[in-house]
């Protein structure tokens, strides 16, 4: 089916990712995923295809522009390679550079904002702490005022990149409680007192750095805080939409992966003297599994038409985000069922996402929080 919202600049870029995709990453998807990392040179290579440099500055090295439509495309069609522990590897980048290139000082951003968009150099959100991760009202590291620097005490954790990035972008409260008052801070990893360490094994993501920060008296320059004091994450609501909308579109190129092996394995694989894809049970399976890619896609489609005419469609985020992570399920569960055993085994896709969709249902926003977010903009 045509996609009315295409156009040639738009197919253009998302072909780029594909075929970068299929050359550059898919080869080494496997090998990376078991080795828990991917090389820095890819890094670079992605900044170099301006996947980072949506609404940057050409003067940073982005874009110039922005485009919901080419965002959800680079993460659908990475997606793709099977292994989404290799996009979440440059996912922190990805969540951290738009408050930085909104909030920040013309200082800091002339010092480190084209190493990071162009892949150089790698970033890191730190909001999520060990206390709780969607509750941020609740965020207890802290931040005061002693002379012209602010010290910064606490601990961050699920840090997506952490383990590798440069800079990071801290949430600190700053005021009272609840989400008027905190502030956000620009962080240097060789600040004294900053430390982290690994969180180890993952059921998924293999590929992607996660790691635990600790801030113990943690000195920053005045001029660090990003934005206005205790306005911190109100300022970057905007990036935590952009962020959902990429797991949306991850979350399709998922499915369209499961989708994909099952109709190639049901074409080759025979049973009862005809191929698999020729019973009745497998082909109901295939026209689920297909129809429930279309309704995400239509879904997801709607929302970034919204999101560039300039209105963020938050609940329609917040209930795409639930709906997706449920249709991956099922996706991946239905493709497993076709390929059997076969589907069981390392190094095939579908296992690979078949343990990925439980971090899709947790990360950028449980299931649960969605659907209580969703229902408040619905004014209930």
């Amino acid at each position: 089916m045509n996609n009315p919202f295409e156009n040639e600049e738009r197919a253009a870029f998302r072909e780029t990712v594909r075929r970068f995709v299929e050359t550059e990453v898919t080869p080494h998807a496997d090998e990376w995923d078991e080795a828990g990392e991917v090389p820095w040179a890819l890094h670079e290579k992605v900044g170099a295809l301006g996947a980072f440099g949506f609404g940057v500055s050409e003067k940073y090295g982005g874009l110039g522009f922005d485009d919901c439509f080419m965002r959800a495309a680079f993460s659908e069609e990475f997606a793709m390679c099977g292994a989404t522990g290799i996009p979440a590897a440059l996912g922190g980048r990805g969540i951290s550079i738009g408050p930085i290139e909104k909030l920040a000082s013309e200082e800091i951003k002339d010092r480190v904002l084209e190493d990071i968009v162009l892949g150089r150099k790698g970033s890191s959100l730190g909001i999520t702490e060990p206390s709780g991760g969607s509750d941020v009202a609740r965020l207890k590291t802290n931040a005061r005022l002693d002379g012209n620097h602010w010290v910064i005490n606490g601990s961050k954790t699920f840090i997506t990149g952490g383990m590798k990035s440069d800079y990071f972008v801290i949430g600190a409260r700053t005021g009272d409680e609840g989400l008027f008052g905190v502030s956000l801070f620009f962080v240097d990893a060789d600040t004294p007192g900053f430390s982290r360490s690994s969180l180890g094994k993952k059921m998924g993501w293999w590929a992607s750095d996660t790691a635990a920060l600790y801030l113990d008296d943690v000195r920053v320059p005045a001029e660090n805080m990003l934005g206005d004091q205790n306005m911190g994450f109100i300022q970057i609501m905007q990036n935590f939409n952009y962020e959902r909308i990429a797991m949306v579109a991850g979350m399709l190129g998922m499915m369209k992966v499961c989708l994909n092996e099952s109709i190639s394995w049901a074409q080759e694989r025979e049973t009862f003297g005809k191929p698999l894809i020729k019973h009745q049970v497998i082909r109901h399976k295939i026209a689920d599994m297909s129809a429930k890619i279309d309704q995400i896609e239509a879904y997801l489609n709607q929302i970034c038409w919204h999101a560039n005419e300039g209105e963020m469609p938050v609940a329609e985020i917040c209930k795409a985000k639930f709906s997706a992570s449920k249709a991956l399920e099922f996706c991946a569960s239905e493709a497993m069922q076709i390929l059997g055993g076969a589907g069981y085994l390392r190094g095939n896709p579908v296992e690979r996402v078949y343990r990925e969709v439980k971090v899709n249902a947790i990360g950028g926003g449980s299931e649960e929080i969605m659907r209580d977010l969703a229902v408040r903009q619905m004014g209930l």
